[in-house]
């Protein structure tokens, strides 16, 4: 039997509380981990108040194309208030302050017309730094990418917009490297999707969030903790939460009720096959240290 056709199994925890003691510092995926889009999960809550009073530092790291702000307001009003963690970073902020103060020659040339894909909530991103905003892809220098309107949105909404602009080959700027992301119950597409479009499409993208390594480095900064074994990053996605915390050089714990979740087969909450958890993550070449079904002590 060939090494791929019998993968390590992934070791499946019952929750946060069997591994806890093994670290200092928690970088906390939002969506599909502490909350659905509309209501934290069963036991978060307490969960984040143990941490807290162990004496553990948590860092949320979401992909949510908004700057930090308006997280914090959104996770207030979910009952996830500043008390439950010490710092919260989002790919919005990476974002707005790649275009504020760019970090390379790409970023230096995007010129000052910018086309938003997104909804106004999102324009946190780029707004006050003097960008002159146009809605015609005919005059714009680039585009940034937050994402899609409304959730019942599909690739072929925006079809006829990501063709104009690669027509124009305008760089993109895509503020969340998410495929999809949970809301209630369903799935919808993220930024990230568009973006892996467009460059189907022969357009030229730069990501801002996770799994690249800029924001874990800020995080790390944020957390203040030294040894990098002592830091494990939690989060539902291979792609992004795993692969980023792999290519960081810290453990990753995959929340197997999340995006996976069908996948996995398996009930919310519920432990998932270990014979299709360990081919997923073998498949995805992305190995999380351990699973946990879902956030809790």
């Amino acid at each position: 039997m060939h090494p791929e056709e019998n993968p390590a199994p992934v070791p499946v925890h019952p929750g946060i509380s069997a591994v806890a003691d093994r670290y200092d510092g928690y970088i906390l995926d939002l969506w599909g981990v502490l909350h659905n889009g509309v209501e934290p999960y069963a036991g978060v809550i307490d969960c984040l108040e143990r941490l807290k009073a162990a004496g553990k530092r948590v860092c949320l790291l979401s992909n949510a194309p908004r700057r930090r702000a308006g997280v914090v307001a959104k996770l207030e009003g979910m009952g996830i208030t500043s008390g439950h963690y010490d710092h919260l970073m989002t790919s919005g902020e990476a974002t707005h302050d790649a275009l504020a103060d760019p970090p390379d020659a790409w970023h230096a040339a995007l010129g000052r017309r910018c086309l938003h894909i997104g909804p106004p909530r999102d324009q946190d991103v780029f707004e006050g730094l003097g960008l002159e905003m146009v809605n015609d892809p005919a005059l714009a220098d680039f585009v940034v990418n937050t994402g899609i309107d409304d959730f019942d949105e599909t690739i072929a909404d925006y079809d006829p917009v990501l063709k104009a602009c690669a027509e124009r080959s305008l760089p993109m700027v895509c503020a969340n490297p998410d495929l999809v992301v949970v809301v209630g119950t369903k799935m919808a597409i993220c930024a990230g999707m568009l973006a892996q479009r467009y460059e189907e499409l022969g357009g030229s993208v730069r990501y801002h969030g996770k799994p690249h390594a800029p924001v874990y480095k800020r995080c790390f900064d944020l957390l203040g903790i030294s040894d990098r074994t002592r830091i494990v990053a939690v989060g539902d996605s291979f792609r992004t939460d795993v692969a980023g915390a792999n290519a960081a050089g810290i453990d990753a714990l995959l929340v197997t009720s999340g995006i996976h979740l069908e996948e996995l087969a398996t009930a919310w909450g519920e432990h998932p096959d270990p014979v299709k958890l360990a081919a997923a993550a073998a498949a995805s070449g992305h190995v999380p240290r351990g699973a946990i079904p879902r956030f809790h002590w």
